[in-house]
């Protein structure tokens, strides 16, 4: 269970979380409502890449995300190596009503395997807006995608709030437990892993979330 740190002291690491997928699919818009529990539904499309930092705590162990938020667009691409970079956590988006930008999940994650210098990086698939009717990809596909790629998942919708904290605090869980995407020898006596936390664990997301 992880809730939002209120100091910076003591914070465990500094984490690097990306957020990527087609324009248009609702990156920024999980991103505002994450850290500042906002929605605009005419919020622009991002030009280049936004940057937000929020800390949150999980089992007792501060985290401080930096959180990297990229335009979708081609024209914007020759940001993508020092994007990557480094990176610890990923979310791909994808917008549940249109089918194009889950088709194109494959090229996000042959993109991700290019530039990313983690091969044990912490992916999470994110269906983005169901709050809208009309659904073109059902929920079963995204969980069989994610399976397939060894990806969290979750269904979501920045506008209602339904899943988005779970798909951070989820991500953050899992590379917590994966001391090797972020401890240095002077962080191992700080770690505070508590019995109960395992892969499947997450009571906040109300079954939302699956593991492969």
């Amino acid at each position: 269970m992880l809730v939002e740190g209120a100091m910076d002291e003591d914070i465990l690491t500094t984490l690097k979380i990306l957020i990527i997928g087609e324009s248009g699919v609702g990156k920024s818009s999980l991103l505002l409502r994450f850290t500042d529990d906002t929605f605009d539904p005419e919020l622009a499309a991002t030009i280049g890449v936004d940057f937000k930092v929020k800390t949150i705590a999980v089992d007792g162990n501060k985290a401080k995300l930096a959180i990297w938020d990229t335009a979708g667009q081609e024209r914007f691409r020759t940001l993508t190596p020092s994007y990557y970079r480094g990176a610890q956590g990923v979310i791909l988006v994808y917008d549940v009503t249109r089918r194009e930008t889950f088709v194109r999940l494959e090229n996000w994650l042959s993109e991700l395997e290019t530039y990313c210098t983690r091969n044990d990086i912490v992916k999470m698939l994110v269906g983005n807006k169901i709050d809208k009717d009309n659904r073109e990809v059902d929920r079963n596909e995204g969980l069989k995608f994610a399976r397939k790629h060894s990806m969290l998942f979750i269904e979501s919708s920045a506008k209602t709030r339904d899943g988005v904290q779970c798909a951070f605090e989820e991500l953050v869980e899992k590379i917590i437990q994966t001391p090797g995407l972020w401890e240095s020898e002077s962080q191992n006596s700080k770690l505070r892993l508590s019995d109960s936390t395992n892969a499947n664990s997450g009571s906040s997301c109300g079954g939302y979330c699956s593991v492969p």
